[in-house]
């Protein structure tokens, strides 16, 4: 499918109201630098400097389709106690309904804590997690309660979407009825399910998304490579009355069956992965919306994927934006193009880089001719923090800063190049003579500059250090400069005649294709 195509299917997502039933679950993360090792043991001593409270199980695919500006009802328990009311607390903060949570004093709401160690002072890595819970089945009255107030309501809902992990709600007395309520009513049901449980509560439903280690415990199989999926997602939808299964296959992509037996791969591209949290979670948001916005469950899939592989580059659990998947399907078919950002998308990767832990860095300059000296600064910068946002003068703001002749390269081409190195996180485009709008919106941890500034000379230097962040000045590569290797192939100065404007241009890229999966070919990308 070309990139037109499926920017189509996302812009026929709508809004509607989709039910989540599941386990609710607190996700903490206690946040710290990673020091030494400790005396007393031989473990890390992590010293503690945050905690952050997120949304985690069936609460956290609430929180993911809230980020996909869907309109949620969750439906689950949370117990009588601080974590419980903090769920709810989250739950209300994210515009969630949970008229539907009911609280069971007998037991403990979930809690997963995770310990996030940075080394160095950067780059975060889970190092422990801590679980509180009970797995129990909730009361037979809970269950009978909660049940009687979802069947009644089920005409508010253009989907359901079951979130299994096996803490006590998805039992075969609210499974069962459930489902059968929803078929009857033509809503879809999509199942998240179990590791290793009995799926017999799942029949009927429309689809089901279990991962490959799921898929194989369930129907016995071995799934080595992604032809093998055919067969057992058959397999599913036939022992459990599905329409279709889709198998997640991680670095495969995901494979959709049909009842009939029919597969298609559809494959992801190969990503750098800082934490796999929450992707199934999103995975089944994605789909769910798709599904309930009337998709093809072929489009909800690859709409899936899209959303599923941004995940995984999150750390921790995080939203994914309508705008990061649409600037992803762009950047299949144009390179670079999703580092290359508007004020508003930038903010919001600042804030979700800065909520996971990340330092982010700034720089800004016009970057006419790319050279040795600008690839050697930027990546000294990089090195600064986790995350290195590049700020680039206009064409028309380089013409005021360096008078007719210039830019040599204009501002398009010259962001791609930008977008293009492995150092670089963003670029942003600025028409101002200076960076201080763009500092004072973003507010970055790290300004940056190349030279041989003192740090109180750099421009926007009391922006950043007036909220606490700091300045930082880089080397330079003596002898190279844009200035220098204009005058070497003869270019005319500043104030003479400008020469003519350069454009540089990249091949298209090719993006990989799906073929049928039902007569047992394997899926191989085009070269």
């Amino acid at each position: 499918m070309s990139a037109s195509s499926l920017l189509d299917c996302l812009e026929l997502l709508g809004r509607p109201r989709l039910l989540v039933l599941g386990d609710l679950i607190l996700d903490r993360y206690t946040w710290g630098d990673a020091e030494r090792v400790s005396q007393e043991a031989p473990v890390i001593l992590l010293r503690t400097d945050r905690r952050d409270d997120r949304l985690g199980g069936a609460a956290n695919v609430c929180h993911m389709l809230r980020g996909l500006e869907a309109e949620v009802t969750c439906a689950g328990l949370v117990g009588d106690d601080e974590q419980g009311r903090e769920l709810l607390e989250l739950l209300a903060r994210s515009g969630v309904d949970a008229s539907s949570v009911l609280v069971d004093p007998s037991r403990p709401t979930t809690l997963k804590e995770r310990f996030i160690g940075r080394a160095a002072g950067r780059h975060p890595h889970q190092i422990l997690r801590v679980d509180r819970e009970e797995r129990h089945a909730l009361d037979r009255k809970l269950g009978e309660r909660m049940l009687a107030g979802l069947v009644d309501r089920l005409d508010q809902f253009a989907a359901i979407l079951i979130s299994d992990y096996a803490k006590g709600v998805c039992t075969p007395e609210v499974l069962r009825p459930l489902i059968a309520a929803g078929r009857s009513a033509g809503v879809p049901v999509i199942v998240d399910p179990v590791r290793g449980g009995d799926y017999a509560p799942y029949r009927g439903a429309t689809t089901m998304t279990p991962n490959r280690l799921e898929a194989e415990l369930a129907t016995g199989r071995k799934i080595a490579q992604p032809a093998d999926a055919v067969p057992a997602g058959y397999d599913l939808c036939q022992r459990l009355d599905l329409q279709c299964a889709i198998l997640t296959l991680d670095k495969d992509g995901m494979v959709l069956v049909d009842a009939q037996g029919q597969g298609e791969l559809f494959p992801t591209r190969v990503r750098e992965v800082y934490d796999i949290t929450g992707a199934g979670d999103m995975v089944l948001s994605t789909i769910g919306l798709a599904l309930a916005s009337g998709l093809t469950p072929a489009d909800a899939v690859r709409l899936g994927n899209v959303a599923g592989g941004l995940e995984v580059e999150k750390v921790g659990v995080a939203q994914v934006s309508r705008a990061e998947i649409r600037a992803e399907i762009l950047a299949r078919e144009g390179g670079n193009r999703r580092h290359i950002l508007a004020i508003d998308e930038l903010a919001a990767a600042v804030q979700r880089h800065q909520a996971q832990g990340q330092r982010v860095v700034f720089t800004n300059g016009c970057f006419d001719l790319l050279h040795v000296g600008h690839v050697t600064y930027l990546e000294e910068a990089a090195q600064l923090g986790d995350v290195l946002i590049v700020g680039l003068n206009s064409d028309a703001s380089v013409r005021r800063l360096k008078g007719p002749s210039r830019p040599v390269i204009n501002q398009h081409d010259r962001s791609l190049m930008l977008a293009s190195l492995a150092s670089v996180d963003y670029v942003i485009v600025f028409d101002e003579a200076t960076p201080h709008a763009l500092l004072h919106r973003l507010r970055p941890d790290v300004l940056v500059k190349g030279g041989t500034y003192a740090p109180h000379e750099v421009v926007g230097h009391e922006v950043v250090e007036a909220y606490g962040g700091q300045v930082c000045v880089t080397g330079v590569v003596p002898g190279r400069s844009t200035t220098a290797i204009l005058a070497s192939v003869g270019v005319p100065a500043p104030g003479t005649a400008a020469p003519p404007a350069l454009s540089i241009f990249a091949p298209d890229d090719v993006a990989p294709r799906h073929e049928s999966l039902g007569s047992g070919q394997v899926w191989r990308e085009s070269a």
